[in-house]
């Protein structure tokens, strides 16, 4: 059974790919209905979708803790982290109400921060071969924007007037990280002013590395065999680095 486990989540057979992507489909699906019911009151519908999600992760999370090798690895892993905060969040919504429950949102971490998953898509998707830096850099500016808005509003929603929802703190988020300044809303105390800070300098940080990736060229994945370069030029023949010749696969002429 173990071993029948881990080739589910790490073998290259066609079930096995299936497997991942229809985990990469529910991470998707959660990700989205964590952040779509963030801002709503806590219901008991509410709190039975949770629960069965919190189930299905529950059990995600101890099947691949039960076929790695190397557990506190595993346990350091930011995804498995992640998952790990949301259960405990998923737990605490019904005993402290909405503000803890936006911590939800943190399982959007997860979304392609898996070798395999990446493995599967770079082999059978060209879109995302192509595409593959945006990709990543906008997933990360998405999760960035959501997670920092539920700090947001953990940390002042319930103090502050003029941040009294998540809609507030979403708002506030991405004006801080745009740098637009509309000063209709501020975080006046110290925590809140570092937390604004570090919302500009990181957000910005991704918001460039995405520009970066949409206008810039893409480069090609390719191991360069004499000093393991792994970016080069689509047409490049040899390596910028070392000057070896270079054997890149091309996708060959469309019939």
């Amino acid at each position: 059974m173990k071993d029948r486990i881990r080739l589910l989540y790490t073998g290259r057979s066609k079930r096995a790919t299936q497997f991942r992507y229809a985990l990469l489909v529910f991470d998707a699906v959660t990700i989205l209905f964590f952040i779509g019911t963030a801002p709503l009151p806590i219901t008991p519908v509410l709190l039975l979708v949770d629960g069965v999600l919190g189930v299905l992760i529950f059990a995600d999370l101890c099947a691949r803790l039960w076929i790695t090798e190397n557990r506190l690895r595993f346990l350091r892993q930011i995804y498995v982290i992640a998952d790990i905060v949301v259960l405990a969040s998923l737990l605490a919504a019904p005993l402290m109400g909405q503000t803890l429950g936006l911590f939800r949102v943190v399982r959007a971490l997860r979304l392609l921060h898996s070798y395999h998953v990446l493995r599967d898509l770079r082999r059978d998707n060209r879109f995302f071969r192509l595409h593959e830096d945006a990709i990543i850099a906008a997933v990360n500016l998405f999760v960035f924007v959501f997670l920092m808005t539920a700090v947001v509003f953990f940390l002042r929603g319930g103090d502050s007037s003029e941040l009294s929802s998540y809609i507030d703190a979403l708002y506030f988020t991405v004006a801080a990280l745009t740098t637009t300044g509309f000063g209709d809303i501020v975080l006046s105390t110290t925590t809140g002013k570092i937390l604004s800070v570090l919302i500009m300098i990181f957000g910005v940080a991704l918001f460039v590395r995405l520009a970066r990736a949409i206008f810039v060229p893409a480069k090609i994945r390719h191991k360069c065999a004499g000093c393991g370069l792994s970016r080069h030029d689509p047409d490049a023949i040899h390596c910028k680095h070392c000057g070896r010749e270079l054997k890149i696969e091309t996708e060959g002429a469309e019939q």
